[in-house]
């Protein structure tokens, strides 16, 4: 291995140790917020400064793999995302909400609204309803108590949310 490479693997390195730290401060943050902070802070502009283009092109390949990894490995040990416990649990979510108090959430849900101005941002939690992106118009239909993803269309992190029907 040329200087050179052990230079730029020393500094990927530490970018990805700063990827452990903040996953262990925050460990409700997700592969593209995680990649934000990464190329973002300090480690990732000692690499960007030391690198060529093709090199910080690779490095950021590399960067997206490892989050994805690090990501997957921190949650395979974990039963709330398996997948039949999700179904087990959307399932039991729509149960409870065809037997809730539908104006008792109606009323709820237009006071989040008028607290929103009307728009939600992805990683904000909702209770139910039908969320609109803002850009592309995609809708997600949310039954349960859970947070908005990005637009699965667009990317797009801004939504509406639809009157809910009676």
């Amino acid at each position: 291995m040329t200087g050179r490479s052990t230079v730029l693997l020393a500094l990927y390195q530490d970018l990805v140790k700063d990827l452990a730290t903040h996953f262990e401060a925050n460990p409700d943050l997700n592969a593209k917020n995680l990649y934000r902070l990464m190329t973002s802070g300090e480690a990732f502009g000692r690499l960007k400064a030391e690198a060529d283009d093709e090199e910080l092109a690779l490095a950021l390949e590399f960067l997206k793999r490892d989050i994805g990894t690090f990501l997957q490995e921190r949650n395979q040990d974990s039963i709330s995302h398996s997948p039949s416990f999700i179904a087990l649990e959307n399932t039991l979510w729509h149960w409870l909400a065809e037997i809730t108090d539908r104006s008792q959430l109606e009323w709820h849900e237009l006071a989040q609204d008028f607290k929103h101005h009307g728009y939600y941002q992805s990683g904000e939690i909702v209770s139910q309803g039908r969320m609109v992106c803002t850009s592309c118009g995609h809708g997600m239909d949310i039954e349960f108590a859970s947070t908005i993803p990005d637009c699965p269309e667009c990317d797009n992190d801004e939504f509406i949310r639809e009157a809910l029907a009676p």
